[in-house]
């Protein structure tokens, strides 16, 4: 910047959590160059400007810019307010409004001034210099806690990420604001740029304002750098309101702008949706890579015309997955729609799906029994926070292997979102004429009368389950019966007392063998018949962490299950997947109670 700025500097209390709508005064700035007198016409024009400011302070985008008086008077003022991409459109209005009334309060009689808060800055001047970038009001501030682990870690990937947030926001069309999160190395960023800026300017304005915060950063653990045209800011730990969008979350796409990619810029970065980029057929249509200009992988979900996904589907699935922050969901980075095209643009998750591996003969030699064990305990993390930790309770309806991802680490991240439904509060259970989701993972009072809830997903976890265990997948027809289903296989094993003879026998020299049965038994709580007896996410997670000390109840006999004489035989001989052990069923369920069992050491007989 080549003029001197007025720095503010203050040492900042930061509000991780903005989980209400009050708003806080940061900073202002008065002119002392000029004042108005009293009852003058720019004292008039002010106050029509404000209250111009006030009554727009939903505009969409949480910014909008205004004048009072003809351009060739003297008593003319312009004015401006913006919101920060991280406050919803409520705290924007609350912000605006509050501003609105304080600035004259703070800064009286003065021709122009600077309000700024923790949510949004309003600004007004005599000079019609608002158009342009402003670089002579700057306010600086960090976090006063230093970095306690790893500092030089934290400080390489704070100046990778903010560096890399500055392309990321100038090209957005609309907002120009991007995020970013690392979990690895706990970081959370954020830029953003007035949206009337050009890309340049704001791409000029950042570069400026970034390397001043990473200057005088000394191991903070969090700082932001505001301009009237552009700011930034840095946490180590999670802006919840930052994965809302803010203002932008709301019940249409047409308020998601924050989120909204151009067709050509996904067309581009997939290679024009070329076969070679294609990671394969999603839900609702094909799945491609791709790598954006700041050099991020994505994976881009193509909406087929032919689809069975309509428009209602993906409003459903940008608005759901954009409020969502968990390690164990898949990450929605926007979307585009435009001309005759529709798509989702989620993180790329490397491995692709777990489908592609667990039912691959060369590719399941990737997971052992680790790998599985850490599938299936991610997977649960992931729902009990849609069912009970998220700010909205969410039932997923189409939980299955091939909508779990992995990452490098095999870590699952559960996507696909479009059969979501949000609960309310008190609300425990839904029902629905139309009928969604994949039958084999379908619980029965979802497949036979439309009710839905927690303990629907809960049946479908359990059928990941035994699938993950087995490496088989459910292939049961409700309309013929002459093939058993997993869950009649799993169950005839059981009951027999020979429950390792499910197992995939790829894993049978990984495995820990009370963990497999433990598992086994906990599938067969979740696809019990009766919706009441399966247990809900949170005491299957306690279940699968805390290995011998929860007492476990006896299961009882699966949904849809159908004795078959192919069962039987494959039951009684030893030979069906080569690992198969008869276990004294005494040592593998010890009775706690008539209706419960714990389990201990398993011996085979």
């Amino acid at each position: 910047m080549t003029k001197l700025f007025a720095i503010l500097v203050f040492m900042l209390s930061f509000v991780i959590f903005k989980t209400e709508s009050k708003v806080t005064m940061s900073e202002h700035y008065c002119s002392n160059s000029s004042i108005f007198a009293p009852k003058s016409t720019y004292g008039a024009n002010l106050d029509r400007l404000l209250d111009s400011i006030s009554s727009h302070a939903d505009s969409r985008g949480g910014y909008f810019n205004t004048s009072e008086g003809k351009p060739s008077d003297d008593g003319t003022v312009y004015g401006r307010f913006l919101c920060t991409g991280d406050v919803t459109k409520e705290v924007c209005m609350e912000c605006v409004t509050n501003a609105s009334v304080s600035i004259k309060e703070k800064c009286p009689m003065v021709k122009a001034a600077i309000l700024w808060y923790d949510e949004c800055m309003l600004q007004y001047s005599d000079h019609n210099s608002l158009s342009a970038m402003d670089e002579e009001h700057l306010l600086i501030g960090y976090n006063p806690e230093n970095v306690k682990e790893k500092p030089a870690e934290f400080m390489n990937q704070l100046n990778k990420t903010m560096k890399q947030l500055i392309t990321r926001a100038a090209q957005r069309p609309d907002e120009k604001y991007a995020f970013s999160e690392s979990r690895s190395t706990p970081l959370y960023t954020f830029a953003q740029c007035r949206p009337d800026l050009s890309a340049a300017q704001c791409e000029d304005c950042l570069q400026n304002v970034i390397s001043i915060l990473l200057t005088n950063q000394t191991e903070k653990i969090g700082g932001r750098i505001l301009l009237p045209s552009c700011f930034a800011r840095f946490e180590k730990y999670p802006l919840q309101e930052l994965m809302a969008h803010g203002y932008s979350a709301g019940s249409e796409i047409s308020e998601l702008h924050s989120l909204q990619f151009d067709v050509s810029a996904i067309e581009a970065a997939t290679g024009y949706f070329s076969d070679q980029n294609k990671l394969g057929e999603g839900g609702f249509g094909p799945v491609y890579w791709g790598t954006l200009p700041c050099g991020r992988n994505i994976a881009a979900k193509r909406l087929s015309q032919s689809s069975k996904q309509g428009t209602q589907e993906f409003k459903n699935e940008v608005e759901l997955v954009a409020k969502l922050q968990h390690r164990n969901l898949v990450r929605l980075l926007g979307f585009a729609m435009e001309r005759e095209e529709t798509i989702l643009v989620y993180e790329h998750v490397p491995n692709g799906s777990l489908d592609q591996l667990l039912f691959d003969p060369q590719q399941s030699i990737q997971l052992n029994w680790s790998a599985r064990h850490k599938i299936m305990v991610g997977v649960a993390r992931g729902l009990l926070y849609l069912h009970e930790d998220s700010r909205l309770r969410i039932i997923h309806r189409d939980l299955k292997a091939s909508n779990i991802l992995l990452d490098d680490n095999m870590n699952p991240k559960i996507s696909d979102f479009g059969m979501a439904r949000i609960f309310g509060a008190e609300q425990t259970q839904g029902r629905t004429n139309r009928i969604v989701g994949t039958y084999g993972y379908m619980s029965p009072e979802y497949a036979m009368y439309g009710q839905f809830s927690v303990k629907s997903d809960v049946f479908s976890f359990g059928v990941l389950m035994l699938e993950i265990i087995t490496g088989k997948k459910n292939q049961y027809s409700y309309i013929s019966d002459d093939d058993a289903s997993l869950l009649d296989y799993v169950w005839e094993h059981w009951r027999r007392g020979a429950p390792l003879g499910i197992v995939d026998p790829i894993i049978s020299e990984s495995i820990s063998v009370t963990e497999v049965i433990r598992c086994i038994h906990i599938g067969l709580l979740c696809i019990q018949n009766d919706k009441e007896a399966r247990p809900a996410m949170d005491t299957i997670v306690l279940m699968l962490s805390s290995a011998d000390s929860v007492c476990l109840p006896v299961p009882e006999q699966p949904a849809f299950f159908v004795p078959s004489v192919k069962n039987k035989q494959q039951s009684q001989d030893p030979n069906s997947n080569g690992f198969s052990k008869k276990l004294n069923r005494s040592k593998i369920m010890p009775q706690c109670s008539e209706t419960s069992s714990c389990l201990t050491d398993v011996a085979p007989r």
